[in-house]
């Protein structure tokens, strides 16, 4: 039992902090720059840590930006405000990423940028082979050290952790908590201490000032992706751009 709730925690922060930090502070923001070689490097980390349900970086950017040109409208990719459950968010944004990711639309003028791809790395990824390949790792794993089959539940969160994060900040995110500005929007943050999901659901800090690296704004505010992000800059990983 210990081995699979290890095991289940190492996949969810590991493949949320490589979605906060690359997918969107990174990727959609441009919140830091870096060398072509750690580019690479944290693309390649992205893919193995989602796995399953790695999401393209250049597509992710795409509807990122245009979440926040249309926060919380009809044209908005993902709004709980227009969507009546969970499962429905997540079918409405899978349809517009597939636009981006899988059929290579041209996004509108505004957002049209310079986003990180990797043509290989991109072909393999969407190989429905290699996402087999991650759903069969992660079932032996269970298989092997599970207790019971009702830990076999867990499964599902593997195999879609990546849009499963998504959806998580995307909802709660723009349902519950409090707000400490007005961005004309329905962004809140939903806890002032967001250790689940390190520091995404700041959405309400997060809209006010989106290329602002440390979501966090008040005192009492925590966001604990900003400090490994400050070591990377220290150390020469990442540069801050100056906002």
């Amino acid at each position: 039992m210990k081995f699979i709730l290890l095991f289940f925690a190492i996949h969810w922060f590991s493949s949320l902090f490589f979605q906060t930090f690359f997918l969107h502070r990174y990727a959609s923001h441009k919140m830091f720059t870096m060398s072509s070689f750690w580019e690479k490097f944290f693309y390649l980390m992205t893919f193995i840590t989602q796995g399953a349900s790695f999401l393209n970086p250049r597509a992710y950017a795409i509807m990122h930006r245009m979440h926040h040109a249309y926060s919380d409208t009809e044209k908005d990719p993902h709004s709980p405000h227009f969507i009546k459950d969970v499962w429905g968010l997540m079918m409405k944004t899978k349809g517009i990423y597939l636009q981006y990711a899988k059929y290579k639309t041209e996004p509108e003028p505004e957002f049209r940028d310079r986003y990180p791809t990797w043509a290989f790395m991109d072909k393999v990824s969407d190989l429905w082979s290699v996402r087999i390949l991650f759903g069969v790792g992660y079932f032996m794993i269970y298989y092997f050290f599970a207790p019971s089959l009702w830990w076999y539940l867990l499964l599902p969160a593997h195999l879609f952790m990546g849009p499963l994060h998504g959806a998580i900040v995307n909802w709660c995110g723009h349902k519950y908590g409090y707000a400490n500005y007005d961005n004309d929007d329905h962004s809140k943050n939903t806890i002032p201490l967001d250790l689940l999901m390190l520091g995404e659901l700041f959405q309400n800090n997060h809209h006010k000032s989106p290329n602002r690296a440390n979501f966090a704004k008040k005192w009492f505010e925590f966001d604990p992706t900003y400090p490994a992000m400050v070591v990377m800059n220290y150390l020469g990983i990442i540069h801050f751009r100056r906002t």
